[in-house]
């Protein structure tokens, strides 16, 4: 097979809601979640080579190569299913700062796995992809999904959302790695909680903010407090809602144009030593 290669953009995501129902008997918690994507992206380059083995380098010395690497298990699921004797270089230019709860890893698997679908011409759907996808991590499934859903089950349930509006977002970062473990581990579990149906028309901003919630915040702040001065701090600078996304730390701010969310994510780099970014909606 001659060497053919790729060059895809991984985005990053926000969760608008995350509510979290109940710990399963595998370990892992029912959630039910709104997932964004937004246009914060990772680079991935995939090369198909003559020589087999995997190998995956990064711009970022924090990111494993090998079996800890989400994006070198695609690619070995992926291989082992097609058993065509090549072999995969994967590059990743990362943007999307890591344990950062932007799903930034989970997005980059999800790309090694349809890119590698269409290099190798294996025609495998979008369900068979999903369903390699939630083995790898929870979130994998809806970065091939690829639109913003109602994410149930473990996260690979999903419902896309019928209407919602596209707001610009500022992500805010400030530095610290939060392990999504972690967090779990030290929820306490609200008994009783409403599991009624999550709409999904929002005709806008003033909906969608109505419905913003996260489970795990509450947890992470209890470690990192600089969380809560984030999310003050987007309000001051004019965000109609902010909220943590995932398990944190990333807090995000909800604007409703361009010039508002780079105004603020402008001032709030000067004044902070934090990753901080405008983002559209995807």
């Amino acid at each position: 097979m001659p060497n053919k290669s790729v060059e895809l953009s991984a985005p990053a995501k926000v969760n608008y809601r995350l509510d979290v129902l109940s710990k399963r008997p595998d370990g892992y918690h029912d959630l039910r979640m709104i997932m964004q994507r937004v246009d914060l992206c990772d680079t991935i380059r995939i090369n198909l080579t003559g020589s087999t083995g995997i190998t995956v380098t990064c711009n970022r010395n924090s990111v494993p190569d090998g079996p800890e690497n989400i994006a070198w298990r695609a690619a070995k699921a992926v291989l082992d299913l097609s058993q065509k004797p090549v072999g995969v270089a994967i590059d990743i230019d990362k943007k999307i700062p890591v344990a950062a709860g932007l799903g930034g890893g989970s997005s980059d698997a999800a790309t090694v796995l349809m890119g590698l679908n269409n290099l190798l011409e294996l025609g495998l759907s979008t369900e068979q992809l999903m369903e390699i996808g939630v083995t790898l991590g929870a979130d994998v499934p809806f970065f091939i999904f690829g639109d913003t859903s109602i994410a149930e089950g473990i996260g690979e349930k999903l419902t896309r959302i019928e209407k919602i509006p596209r707001p610009w977002i500022v992500l805010v970062n400030p530095n610290v790695h939060v392990s999504t473990a972690w967090v779990y581990k030290n929820l306490q579990l609200t008994i009783g909680k409403d599991v009624n149906t999550m709409p999904n028309f929002f005709d806008n901003i003033a909906e969608l903010c109505a419905v913003l919630g996260n489970d795990l915040e509450s947890v992470t702040i209890s470690r990192f407090p600089v969380i809560r001065d984030i999310k003050n701090l987007l309000i001051q600078y004019g965000a109609a809602a902010s909220l943590m996304s995932g398990s944190g730390p990333t807090v995000f701010g909800i604007f409703e144009d361009e010039a508002a969310a780079r105004e603020a994510a402008k001032k709030i780099a000067t004044e902070h030593n934090w990753f901080t970014a405008a983002v559209k909606t995807l």
